[in-house]
């Protein structure tokens, strides 16, 4: 069983998962090159559905059966869980630390039923309907009253932390608000009271203003490189219209934010070498009722540079290109002019 540690210092909540361990690509070399060769048996590919833990969500043809091949996208139970789902939530002392069960949720969505197929290379429609799984997920997950918090998330390769190649993201229920997004709700909260306008918002009237690190544009959606970018070519998508939570997106609104999501990752692909990445959706804690000034979006970070010891021992992020220049390079202007990093250490 996993359990919560709370940083006295910081209050920072740390996950030790021991049976994480075990899984494959775990220490030592955490991250490696290479992916471990699986040959036929990659557990996510259709027809090996016997491989992974029993579905809690498959779009599936009508006449298929419940893990069994005919499906599009899958949800399964991670098999090596950060968290379980299983038992009470307990808080207990020991002397001055604090800790909590584990207790939450950690699934798998298999993007695909075909091994090689890529985010990059799927069809809109695909892609629309793992959104569509991430919505019905959240949903479902909001329901379980110990959870405070649904976080979504996608490792693009080795490098980003994938331990296995076939395409898929990730679904962490918390019994907390990590302190990440209590940093943003905060953050968000100071400038609302001050200014009786969603900061986010804001950025996004001040970037289409701006016009210099706008990369995409429709009528839901705008993706852009943020003005204080940590890291190369990093990339927000935000809804126009003020939504607070993920889970309220509509039909309407999801065939936007699939187009938009796919000519960001396809840019990836075709202009910085196909590199690997992550990505992560922000939305407000299910303890929210109302959030005027909280924002829902999605971060999309390639993995260009690596952390060093000045960022770990700072909280400072050196990002070798201006959001300004990416902008040109990643729209393919005077692409000639901007140099791609290679990934490397900043210090």
């Amino acid at each position: 069983m996993s359990e919560l540690r709370k940083d006295p210092v910081t209050g920072r909540w740390v996950i030790i998962a021991s049976e994480r361990g075990n899984r494959p690509g775990a220490l030592p070399g955490e991250f490696p090159e290479e992916f471990p060769t699986h040959g036929s048996r990659c557990p996510f590919c259709e027809g090996n559905e016997d491989m992974t833990p029993n579905e809690v969500l498959a779009f599936r043809d009508r006449n298929s059966q419940r893990n069994k091949p005919g499906w599009w996208v899958r949800v399964v139970p991670n098999k090596y869980p950060a968290m379980r789902i299983e038992g009470p939530t307990l808080r207990v002392g020991e002397g001055m630390y604090d800790m909590m069960s584990g207790i939450g949720a950690h699934e798998v969505v298999i993007e695909d039923p075909h091994h090689d197929v890529r985010m990059s290379d799927m069809p809109e429609k695909q892609i629309e309907e793992i959104f569509w799984a991430f919505r019905e997920r959240m949903l479902d997950l909001h329901r379980d009253r110990r959870f405070r918090y649904v976080m979504i998330f996608k490792n693009h390769g080795a490098q980003a932390g994938a331990t296995l190649e076939h395409a898929h993201s990730q679904i962490i229920a918390l019994p907390i608000i990590p302190k990440r997004v209590l940093e943003e709700l905060d953050g968000s909260q100071n400038y609302y009271q001050y200014k009786e306008r969603c900061v986010f918002c804001d950025i996004i009237h001040q970037e289409e203003r701006d016009n210099v690190r706008v990369v995409e544009s429709n009528e839901r959606f705008i993706a852009f490189h943020p003005y204080a970018s940590r890291f190369p070519y990093e990339t927000w998508i935000l809804p126009r219209q003020h939504e607070s939570f993920f889970s309220d997106i509509q039909i309407r609104e999801v065939s936007d934010l699939a187009r938009i999501f796919k000519n960001c990752v396809s840019r990836f692909k075709t202009v910085l070498n196909d590199p690997p990445y992550n990505f992560i959706i922000h939305t407000a804690p299910f303890t929210e009722d109302d959030c005027p000034h909280y924002h829902w979006h999605i971060e999309l970070i390639p993995r260009l540079t690596r952390m060093a010891g000045f960022e770990w021992g700072t909280g400072f992020y050196i990002n070798p290109i201006s959001p300004e220049a990416a902008t040109i390079r990643i729209l393919n202007r005077d692409a000639e002019n901007t140099e791609t990093p290679t990934e490397k250490n900043t210090n």
